[in-house]
């Protein structure tokens, strides 16, 4: 039987994986992406057959658009910020982001790492991650360090008002850390935020840059990573904490001694921004 899968997707990536799968399922897949999205992300969906849809609106107006369609038409709607009676598929989404998690924890053997840093947008993958640890390492689970654009930071604004509930950030939300700018958080990822986060950080574009560059000419033997605007703001925001924010590092417990974890999730899924940023070798 034909089936068609709605789904919104912020900067491409999550969308071309939908298709992809899609794809090879036999289904079709309309993918909805928001205003200001990367041509080649636009491309890398389109090369799998499916249908992509750039809106005018942010990030999560398109969410609604897109969820609106899939009522209208019977499909089955794939995103995952979780919101009202929608958990089902994003929870499934969120276990899914686990499995990076899983790979860390037995790469990392008996080490322990003493801080996370999580990049978040809606917070459905830090929310993820930060579960896993919490129940592997139960009492030892390490300090988690949220981190968002600073344009787009609607988890650190819930923080602020500190009220048990999720806040909304309003506008174009615009940043390069595409994959992060959302402006209303996954109900599933802050309520596990809200519980076991230790401190939430806002970073800018600049320092997101400076990141990619340090990444990408790394100093002695160090491995180049190809780290893409959004996949670099934790190891971006640590960085920017040890060279910049003594006052902050000795707060968050940083010093020779810590382990710290981050997870790059994104390459250079817009290279053409990326060799951009990384043409020049200015870092921190």
């Amino acid at each position: 039987r034909e089936r068609h899968c709605g789904l919104k997707t912020v900067h491409g990536n999550h969308g071309r994986g939908v298709a992809w799968t899609a794809k090879r399922l036999g289904a079709n897949a309309v993918i909805y992406m928001p205003k200001g999205s990367a041509k080649e992300r636009y491309d890398n969906i389109v090369e799998t057959g499916s249908e992509c849809i750039i809106t005018d609106c942010n990030y999560d107006d398109t969410v609604r658009i897109a969820t609106k369609r899939a009522l209208d038409n019977n499909w089955i709607f794939v995103q995952d910020t979780a919101f009202g009676d929608y958990y089902e598929i994003p929870l499934h989404i969120m276990q899914g982001y686990m499995t990076m998690a899983l790979e860390a924890y037995e790469a990392l053997g008996k080490l322990i790492p003493t801080h996370i840093f999580l990049q978040a947008g809606v917070g459905s993958m830090a929310g993820a991650i930060t579960a896993f640890f919490a129940n592997v390492y139960g009492k030892n689970v390490p300090k988690i360090i949220v981190v968002e654009p600073d344009n787009a930071a609607c988890l650190y604004r819930s923080a602020e008002k500190n009220d048990g509930k999720p806040h909304f950030v309003r506008g174009a939300l615009k940043t390069i850390m595409a994959g992060l700018s959302c402006g209303e958080p996954c109900s599933i990822g802050f309520e596990i935020l809200n519980y076991y986060a230790d401190a939430y950080l806002k970073i800018s574009d600049t320092v997101a840059k400076k990141a990619m560059r340090l990444l990408a000419y790394p100093l002695g033997k160090d491995e180049k990573i190809v780290s893409g605007e959004s996949g670099c703001a934790g190891f971006a925001a640590a960085i920017d904490i040890i060279k910049n924010n003594p006052e902050l590092k000795h707060k968050l417990g940083i010093d020779k001694n810590s382990v710290m974890l981050f997870f790059n999730t994104e390459g250079d899924t817009d290279k053409e921004n990326y060799l951009k940023v990384i043409s020049s070798k200015r870092t921190f």
